[in-house]
């Protein structure tokens, strides 16, 4: 893992190189859901009979380019909303910002949304003030917020990429991401500070998961594991870049199957995984998204007017700057067997 880190951070320039050109040559591929500012992390939900999107706010900074990722600063979230499929998304304004959040030092990243007994929920990330990052959730009234943060993360919870995955009643807490993550600094629900990997040939590191009480500020049991199996039923190894667990959690139902979607991190893929229960253990079954302009990926998985979607983010808006993403939308099929369809969004 070290070497990949070493390795990566070397590229860098290289890679950016190439996703400045890459990204001229695709200005007119599938556009931005709004242009007008930067946005990424889209978490998109069906609410009141409208679509909308949960989008967090790149921002210009001088921060160096790490693998904790200080580049990525962002400050505040905005709620898009999509009045006609294919068509310009509306910006809502901010719904939360780091000023409003007792707790927050810095870095609000990808966020997700839910609703319970009249009430939106917003789920975020953020480091605290020992910068460690921790889950946090806000509340509001109507989807498109403002939201008022709790004053405190959710106890028992830490790292990023939180997702809300809401099955007969009851509403489930995932998230976990590694390297700029910290998911790797965290032993026995302790934290570290240590880069604690895995052997290649060890099971990776893995999403985390809980249910959480009716107020949905709280996690109703302890935390564990979801685990990804390959073809064999052996859980997916630390070094099987091409499949492992490394951010954005993600859960859908289709045809009463459980699917566990994710990015594999520095091979830029989003996959899946297909199990019988929220709690998994999943069975890996392929690639959703292949990768995009951008060193990150992120996505979210939704049903609207009978069809599903894609939402995710690449560089083309800013051509090929990896900290500064734009949202978009693409159809999602699922076949007569129920795997998804691999999407390549540049075809």
């Amino acid at each position: 893992m070290t070497e990949l880190i070493e390795q990566h951070e070397s590229d860098v320039e290289v890679v950016q190189a190439k996703d400045i050109q890459r990204a001229r040559e695709l200005q007119s591929v599938n556009k931005p859901l709004v242009e007008h500012m930067y946005s990424a992390d889209p978490s998109a939900h069906v609410f009141e009979g409208t679509l909308y999107v949960y989008s967090s706010h790149d921002i210009e900074t001088d921060a160096v380019f790490n693998d904790n990722g200080e580049h990525f600063a962002m400050r505040d979230y905005h709620v898009l909303s999509v009045p006609v499929v294919g068509e310009k998304a509306i910006d809502h304004g901010v719904a939360l910002k780091v000023e409003d959040i007792p707790w927050v030092k810095q870095q609000l990243w990808a966020p997700d949304a839910a609703y319970r007994d009249g009430k939106y929920y917003l789920f975020f990330p953020a480091k605290d003030h020992s910068d460690i990052f921790r889950i946090g959730v806000a509340v509001s009234e109507k989807p498109t917020g403002p939201f008022v943060a709790e004053e405190c993360p959710i106890e028992g919870s830490f790292s990023i990429d939180p997702a809300v995955f809401e099955d007969q009643g009851e509403h489930y807490l995932y998230f976990g991401g590694i390297w700029g993550g910290q998911l790797q600094h965290w032993e026995n629900d302790t934290y570290t500070g240590v880069d604690n990997y895995p052997k290649d040939n060890e099971p990776a590191l893995t999403a985390k998961m809980a249910k959480l009480n009716s107020d949905m500020t709280s996690l109703a049991e302890a935390v564990q594991d979801i685990i990804v199996l390959d073809e064999s039923g052996v859980p997916i190894s630390a070094g099987d870049t091409d499949r492992r667990y490394f951010e954005g959690p993600l859960v859908h139902k289709f045809n009463d199957k459980y699917y566990f979607s994710y990015s594999t991190g520095d091979t830029h893929k989003i996959v899946y995984a297909i199990g019988d229960s929220p709690y998994g253990p999943f069975n890996y079954k392929g690639v959703v998204l292949e990768p995009v302009l951008g060193w990150t990926t992120h996505h979210s998985i939704v049903q609207y007017n009978n069809k599903w979607y894609l939402f995710y983010h690449d560089s083309t808006l800013s051509e090929g700057q990896t900290h500064l993403r734009c949202v978009k939308m693409i159809e999602l099929q699922h076949d007569e067997n129920g795997c998804i369809e691999t999407i390549d969004v540049y075809k």
